[in-house]
């Protein structure tokens, strides 16, 4: 039996469409594992950075794509929890070694034997994918397919961001560009009584944010009306860090939510100094989705999203490059 495909094979700008519309086999569930029929299939900026070789390739060929909503068709032998015809979503997480030092003190999102959906495992932007049941997970019932798909890693990686800044009401969060993950976390920070400031340079997004109850909404060189207690940089830019550090007060932390992002330039210590903290968040736990998941259903997370379809997902990727796309672009499998 055959499925469709957008297929990577060899790494290159999204201008010249590098991925390849196929058809393979379908995947057979191995022991514990289920097969999930695609529905949709959310966007990340991963993608894109895998698409365009600014990731090592860990797979090629290989089919991107790691915020996938569909439904089980298949479950393999030992599967115990999951069944035919559950609606589960898939992160980026595919699965750990539950042996490393990491794994064994509660960081499995730092395992070292660690594989990731759509980059060491083929993903989403298909017609059907596998996974251990333990790394798929039961989506809130109140989420239409297309708008759960981003909250399947620009929620979930997002909301470990929004943790790691260890805000609290009243406080001041600033986001550093405002696309898939910062238009989510900005509804969970409101709710929990944050006040969010937003730095973007795109009209359309600044446009949402608003839209959304950002208290301030600026460009990236200017400095806010108050002083942040935290912030968190979304956008890959390395020069956004000192801007962050330069917003914050005395004991502030800004975090850098990206899987990379280009170099960050030499500052004065004083930018630091005075207790500041810096930090990056690499992946996510299971626990994380968890958490965020039910987070979402309570909160009434609303996922602001763009359709395309799977064969259009050369020209969705560059949209998201372009900034083109306000809140999450989703691929739909039909």
């Amino acid at each position: 039996m055959k499925m469709r495909a957008m297929l990577l094979e060899q790494p290159r700008p999204v201008e010249k469409s590098p991925l390849r519309a196929v058809e393979l086999e379908v995947p057979v569930p191995a022991p514990g594992q289920v097969r999930v029929r695609v529905s949709c299939c959310g966007l990340c900026h991963t993608d894109l950075h895998i698409v365009e070789g600014d990731l090592a390739a860990h797979k090629l060929p290989v089919i991107p794509g790691h915020q996938i909503v569909g439904t089980i068709d298949a479950v393999g032998p030992g599967v115990r929890e999951r069944h035919d015809g559950d609606r589960v979503g898939i992160p980026w997480l595919y699965s750990t070694d539950g042996e490393c030092r990491y794994c064994r003190h509660g960081q499995e999102n730092l395992c070292e034997r660690g594989r990731f959906t759509g980059y060491d495992v083929n993903g989403g932007y298909a017609e059907a994918v596998t996974i251990g049941e333990d790394y798929c997970y039961p989506l809130p019932s109140g989420f239409a397919d297309e708008h759960a798909a981003p909250l399947l890693c620009a929620g979930i990686v997002g909301y470990r961001s929004y943790r790691m800044t260890g805000v609290r009401p009243g406080d001041v969060l600033g986001l550093y560009g405002f696309g898939a993950s910062a238009h989510i976390v900005l509804q969970v920070a409101r709710q929990q009584g944050v006040n969010v400031f937003v730095f973007t340079r795109t009209a359309v997004h600044a446009k949402l944010a608003g839209r959304l109850g950002a208290g301030w909404i600026g460009d990236t060189k200017q400095q806010p009306p108050a002083h942040l207690d935290a912030a968190i940089v979304f956008a890959p830019a390395g020069a956004l860090v000192p801007e962050a550090l330069r917003a914050i007060r005395p004991g502030g932390t800004v975090v850098c939510a990206g899987i990379t992002m280009s170099s960050i330039p030499q500052m004065d210590y004083e930018l630091l100094y005075r207790e500041r903290i810096l930090r990056s968040v690499a992946n996510s736990t299971r626990q994380d989705a968890r958490d965020f998941l039910e987070l979402a259903a309570q909160i009434r997370v609303q996922t602001e999203v763009q359709v395309f379809s799977l064969r259009d997902a050369n020209l969705a990727l560059q949209d998201l490059k372009h900034s083109l796309i306000a809140g999450a672009g989703v691929l739909k499998i039909e």
